[in-house]
């Protein structure tokens, strides 16, 4: 029992870092480009995404012991930080206001940036 709640604890404390830091960088990020397109947004997944990567990376050559750093980082702190269903209502707003370019760029920033970034955490944590 006391495994299973230091787990717990380990993500709660991951998720209060994270949802700190994706308000900090959100906030950031929006007010050096503006709030035209969820730059934020698509900054904190690009960066998630990638830390996400490296995380697993590390943990499937040996290198940091899975728990508690999957919990406390992957899980808590990175679960918090990467904003998917933020990116969701965003997108669907901007569909919503008949800004249909916008929201087919904001999906296609988020999904094919992401993508990128993990696959290039992969490659740089290959041994």
């Amino acid at each position: 029992m006391s495994h299973t709640l230091s787990i717990y604890l380990f993500i709660a404390t991951g998720g209060a870092v994270g949802a700190c830091l994706r308000f900090f960088c959100t906030g950031l990020v929006d007010s050096w480009f503006g709030k035209a397109l969820p730059f934020g947004t698509l900054a904190v997944n690009i960066i998630g995404s990638f830390l996400l990567a490296v995380l697993y990376g590390f943990i499937e050559r040996g290198e940091i012991a899975e728990q508690p750093f999957r919990a406390l980082i992957g899980v808590g702190m990175l679960g918090a930080l990467t904003t998917f269903s933020t990116f969701t209502i965003e997108t669907l707003t901007l569909l919503e206001n008949g800004l249909w370019i916008k929201a087919l760029a904001n999906i296609l920033l988020n999904v094919c940036a992401c993508l990128l970034a993990a696959w290039l955490a992969v490659e740089l944590t290959k041994g």
